[in-house]
Parts: C-alpha cells; sequence; structure tokens
C-alpha cells in the first residue's frame, strides 16, 4: 500500500465559517501520483468539520442558518463551565458534522458529482489558523 500525506494550513474567522477547499485537496492528490484509490481528508482539532456541499452563497447561508438554529451559539453548555472558552457550540456542531471525509480517486482526479465540493466548517467562536491532514492512498 502506499501512503502520501500532507497538511493543508487555512486561516478561518470562526463561528461557522464555510471555506471550498476542493481544489486544495486536488492539488494533494495530483501531487501524490496516486491514480486510483482514495484520500482521507481529517482536521485537526475539536471544533472543525468536513463534509461535501454544493458551494454556493444561499446553500452556505441556509448551512450557517441551519446549526443556529439546532445548536446556537449563545446557549450555556456545560462545557463553558471546563474551560471557560466560549465554544461549547462549536463542539456539538464539530461531533455532529464529524473531523473527516473520504472520497474516491480515479485517473488521477477526486470523484465528486458536478455541483460537489468538499468544505472545512470552523466551528469555533474566534479566528485561527487550521491544519486539516490530507492522506492518499493506493
Amino acid at each position: 500500500m502506499s501512503v502520501y500525506s500532507s497538511t493543508i494550513e487555512i486561516s478561518t474567522k470562526g463561528f461557522t465559517d464555510i471555506i471550498d477547499i476542493t481544489e486544495d485537496v486536488q492539488n494533494v492528490v495530483k501531487e501524490s501520483g496516486i491514480k486510483d484509490g482514495i484520500v482521507n481528508i481529517f482536521c485537526i482539532g475539536s471544533t472543525g468539520g468536513i463534509t461535501t456541499v454544493e458551494y454556493e452563497p444561499g446553500l452556505v447561508r441556509d448551512l450557517k442558518d441551519f446549526f443556529e438554529d439546532i445548536i446556537p451559539y449563545d446557549k450555556d453548555y456545560s462545557h463553558h463551565n471546563t474551560w471557560h472558552d466560549n465554544n461549547g457550540a462549536g463542539h456539538l456542531r464539530s461531533s455532529l458534522v464529524g473531523p473527516s471525509l473520504t472520497v474516491p480517486v480515479s485517473a488521477g482526479a477526486l470523484v465528486l458529482g458536478t455541483w460537489q465540493q468538499i468544505i472545512f466548517i470552523d466551528f469555533d467562536t474566534r479566528a485561527r489558523k487550521r491544519k486539516i491532514m490530507v492522506q492518499v492512498l493506493c
């Protein structure tokens, strides 16, 4: 089995900042030289999530509204009593989405639908620099 690992670094604004990382992931696949296999994209940290969507302004706004409806930032979460960092909603949101995604690779390209992009969501309550581990396997 061959494995190629790389890290993507991005700056985020927090508060459900949604960033399209599809091109970054595709660049790692290209760098790997692996033509057929899978790529795993993993968020390092417990207040981020990775998934796929049709990345367009309306859906980005809908996603932010959806998360605010089900897990609002302004609620008093028990987590706040432990660390006093006021980001309980970020941890819950990230648990819902999950920290990783696996995508097939065929002929050196990500196998995604026409309108399907890979996104990173920063649920924390502050701007941050984030690291995302990308591993291509065959």
